[in-house]
């Protein structure tokens, strides 16, 4: 099945400045959004607390149930209105809210008699029940949020080492490279750094010897993933939404599907490097995105139905986790075109203009001075 039909030749490559452009505007707009707000919204997940999902027979006010739950002193932060659940009668619809607050019981059971009598005690005819109650302590969040980190960036960590191999056969300088960068991550941890500032250092790093190292398949590989998670995690900054851990698992998942799509126009534009010898990189590299253009248009386009479908039908659970993978579907596809494939011709010109300097130079060899004539 082709939705586009063969020989199309879209100019992708010469929008390669616009689409730079909006990217870097997104990028920028992303990391601004997380450093006015300090840094993403955690949930419980991460941040230690109490979450509770409460519905009621009749509708109530979110003041009415902040005022039942006061003497409780769980400190609540939000009370959200979670949707209504409809029933087989109309006696059967429910009102759910979603409430989170800082502190945690010690036992979850004692808290959760302690809410019932006290929702009973305020609303006596609203029929209230708890269907949802999660704890996390403050400890177990901060640990949980640098694992977290830590599998995101070994995730990117292995992908450089599997392309470098894959497209370069550098298996021995990636796997080397990949060794090194563990033991500084482990090393300066126990001296106490932070686990976001030792990542940030990490693909710093990464970066910087991918390009030392000539690993330009690499190279455009991690500048798209990292333009993906940025933007993906911008919007969540942006739309003030819980960073949880299923957006973690959200972000792998984007990790994945985005070098899946990245590999197959990679490796069309290997094959015909290799078949059309003659013809100049930017065109290889457009004439293949348009190649494999039908492939990528029907693996999204199918993979954001059914991803929109658990948006819209999932309920409230799995919302945020199919919003991120709609946003990171649509990046991940966009950046496959309009920033994975363009680095590799940034890198074959910025070579280029390199071996040209290296032959305009012109080598200064010492002569010996000749000796002068004697005079008589």
């Amino acid at each position: 099945m082709q939705l586009i039909k063969p020989g199309i030749n879209i100019d992708f490559i010469g929008k390669t400045k616009i689409a730079f452009a909006g990217s870097l505007l997104l990028i920028v707009v992303s990391i601004a959004s997380l450093i006015v707000k300090g840094g993403p919204k955690y949930g419980i997940d991460f941040a230690g607390g109490t979450l509770i999902q409460v519905g009621f027979s009749k509708d109530v006010s979110a003041d009415q149930i902040r005022a039942a739950l006061n003497a409780l002193n769980l400190d609540i932060t939000s009370i959200q209105n979670f949707g209504t659940t409809q029933g087989a009668t109309p006696q059967d619809i429910r009102y759910e809210y979603l409430i989170r607050a800082n502190k945690s019981a010690s036992v979850i059971e004692t808290l959760d008699k302690r809410l019932k009598d006290a929702l009973t005690a305020a609303f006596p005819g609203a029929h209230p029940a708890i269907s949802r109650l999660e704890m996390v302590g403050p400890k177990v969040g901060k640990d949980l949020r640098e694992k977290a980190l830590l599998a995101m960036f070994s995730a990117i960590l292995f992908i450089v080492v599997y392309i470098s191999g894959r497209f370069e056969l550098k298996w021995t300088l990636s796997i080397i490279m990949a060794s090194c960068l563990f033991v500084t991550l482990f090393v300066a941890k126990g001296f106490g750094v932070s686990i976001p500032v030792l990542i940030l250092i990490a693909v710093v790093i990464t970066l910087g010897l991918s390009v030392y190292l000539k690993l330009k398949f690499a190279t455009g590989a991690i500048v798209a993933l990292l333009h993906d998670v940025t933007i993906t995690v911008g919007v969540f900054s942006l739309l003030d939404k819980d960073f949880t851990l299923p957006i973690i698992a959200a972000l792998l998942t984007i990790i994945g599907y985005s070098l899946n799509d990245t590999i197959i126009v990679f490796d069309r534009i290997r094959e015909n490097t290799r078949k059309h010898l003659r013809q100049p990189y930017d065109w290889v590299v457009n004439r293949s995105i348009n190649e494999t253009l039908s492939r990528t248009l029907l693996t999204s386009l199918t993979t954001l139905v059914v991803v929109i479908a658990l948006f819209v039908l999932g309920g409230g659970i799995i919302h945020d986790f199919a919003f991120a993978l709609i946003v990171g579907i649509i990046v991940g596809t966009y950046s496959s075109i309009y920033v994975a494939s363009p680095i590799l011709i940034v890198w074959q010109q910025a070579s280029r203009a390199v071996q040209i300097r290296v032959r305009n130079i012109k080598p200064t060899v010492n002569r010996r001075a000749k000796p002068a004539k004697k005079t008589r």
